[in-house]
């Protein structure tokens, strides 16, 4: 269990983590939520810190919103549950019969810039580890990587150990921070000079960009991540499952 310490906790922070534990242990799927006033009564709360807890339920995909008919235990079977193992680049290759590499082409600090803050929930300057990675499989350039992780919550952190295991078994295992979600947006892109010397592919070569947000179970920002995957060499599926 985690330790909040002498920090003072928002209201509706803790009412999102008191909610989360009932999902997790009393709730099942489809079981409807107690409704915005239920909830008010109950925990002494008003109504506005009620709805920021249920709206924050809802983007970490713990509870489906439906309007005129209530709040409801979402469904989560079918979401694979193992984050190392979803986004293994390695492990993906690997079932596809090809050799996977990656080399890390750099590993620095950096202070935050305005856009990294903002995509961070940061603020400028703030501390931030960069990692670059090239991910080749049979000796093919596929991807490049620029990873960004806060240093306050990776604070001993050298490349040997990223070199040595999978940046989720690092950021789980290693630094025990346990993720809740992560967010991913792609889209059509042409590649940029560096990169397309980087992938071994002409300048303006179709590229897929894809851009990855990673949150702890406080709904932290503990990974932030670019990659530009070639496009004649990169197939993106995604399982779309229908609720009843």
């Amino acid at each position: 269990m985690a330790a909040y310490g002498v920090r003072k906790q928002p209201l509706y922070d803790q009412l999102v983590d008191i909610l989360t534990e009932k999902i997790d242990h009393e709730y099942r799927p489809g079981d409807l939520m107690p409704s915005e006033r239920e909830l008010s009564e109950r925990y002494g709360l008003s109504r506005t810190t009620v709805r920021l807890a249920l709206q924050e339920l809802e983007r970490l995909g713990l509870v489906v919103r439906q309007h005129g008919r209530g709040t409801f235990v979402a469904d989560r079977s079918a979401q694979t549950t193992n984050l190392m193992q979803t986004y293994s680049f390695t492990e993906q290759m690997r079932e596809l019969g090809r050799v996977p590499e990656t080399t890390i082409l750099e590993f620095s600090e950096m202070e935050a810039d305005k856009n990294l803050a903002e995509h961070m929930r940061t603020k400028i300057g703030d501390k931030l580890f960069k990692l670059k990675r090239l991910r080749s499989a049979d000796g093919m350039p596929l991807m490049v990587e620029r990873t960004y992780l806060p240093v306050r919550k990776f604070l001993s952190l050298k490349r040997p150990l990223l070199e040595s295991k999978s940046l989720y078994e690092v950021i789980e295992n290693d630094y025990h921070q346990k993720i809740r979600v992560a967010e991913e947006e792609f889209f059509a892109s042409i590649a940029r000079p560096a990169d397309a010397r980087l992938l071994d592919i002409a300048e303006n070569s179709p590229v897929l960009d894809l851009v990855r947000t990673t949150f702890n179970v406080s709904n932290e920002i503990v990974e932030y991540t670019l990659s530009v995957a070639r496009a004649d060499q990169f197939k993106y599926k995604v399982y779309h499952q229908r609720t009843e």
